[in-house]
């Protein structure tokens, strides 16, 4: 057996177990927000250590990862309904504090870096991966907060079939570059075929949906809809990591995932599309 052909299986089994737990995941409320503060976790770890790796940048990995986990289910406690006061930031904050106090004692040759790449590692994965709860749990008409799995199952149904798509197409027909300067292998092809593709699913999405209580309360538009936001904000999202790990001069994040990469590697595109399917539902909203 080649080394090529190993990689596949060794791809392959990865793959398979990753989407298995993260299907599984999304079932049960406690199982999606455990799964979830772990992959903040582990992904802001993997971002500092990254940056650490550079001249002149030294962030505190230790408390910069627990800030972003803490955050990730102080946002959960409170869309949950579990937890009934925003004081629960405060902890958070005051972490924050501290953060930026520190580098007046850690003699750091520029502590402007420490600082920016800190809060980057707050605002490029904690907040995008906290935001999973805001879509997740749904108020309903009696003023409770309930989970409901398939929104956010939904957004990673979209990007696995946007990848899949623009894989296929872009290797059959692609011809012209997305965006050569960043990642050369992309086409608009690809990204079309991606995106056509994702609009069926959504149909389909809708369709299994209405056999029921349409507890979403998305119209077929409004999934059309969802599915689009997804398409580009993964896509960029996508471009965004290639951008930062150009920047870094590396080929993959990490290897925590045989395969696969790291773990930014494997949720590069849902740093920008979660958050953005939260604007586009809450605009819904106030149409």
């Amino acid at each position: 057996m080649t080394s090529k052909q190993k990689n596949l299986i060794t791809r392959s089994i990865t793959g398979i177990l990753f989407v298995a737990i993260m299907v599984t995941s999304f079932l049960q409320s406690f199982n999606m927000i455990v799964v979830f503060a772990l992959i903040t976790g582990l992904a802001t770890w993997e971002f500092t250590g990254l940056v650490n790796e550079h001249k002149h940048v030294n962030v505190n990995r230790r408390i910069t990862t627990v800030a972003g986990v803490y955050f990730f289910f102080a946002v959960a406690g409170v869309n949950s309904g579990a937890i009934q006061t925003n004081a629960v930031f405060v902890p958070y904050l005051l972490t924050i504090i501290y953060l930026f106090i520190s580098g007046l004692y850690t003699k750091s040759g520029d502590s402007v870096n420490d600082w920016a790449y800190t809060m980057l590692s707050q605002m490029y994965i904690a907040l995008p991966l906290s935001t999973i709860n805001v879509i997740a749990f749904r108020q309903a008409a009696d003023g409770l907060n309930y989970y409901y799995y398939l929104l956010p199952l939904s957004i990673f149904i979209f990007l696995w079939t946007n990848d899949t798509g623009a894989y296929c197409t872009g290797s059959l027909f692609g011809k012209h570059k997305l965006f050569p300067r960043i990642s050369p292998a992309k086409s608009w092809e690809g990204s079309i075929g991606g995106g056509i593709l994702v609009l069926i699913v959504a149909s389909i999405m809708y369709y299994i949906e209405s056999q029921g209580e349409n507890l979403s309360g998305l119209n077929l538009i409004e999934w059309l809809g969802l599915g689009l936001v997804v398409v580009v904000f993964g896509t960029l999202g996508d471009l965004v990591e290639s951008l930062l790990k150009r920047t870094l001069g590396i080929k993959d994040s990490g290897n925590i995932l045989p395969g696969h990469g790291g773990i930014l590697d494997r949720f590069d595109s849902s740093l920008m599309a979660i958050p953005a399917s939260v604007v586009y539902l809450y605009s819904l909203t106030l149409v």
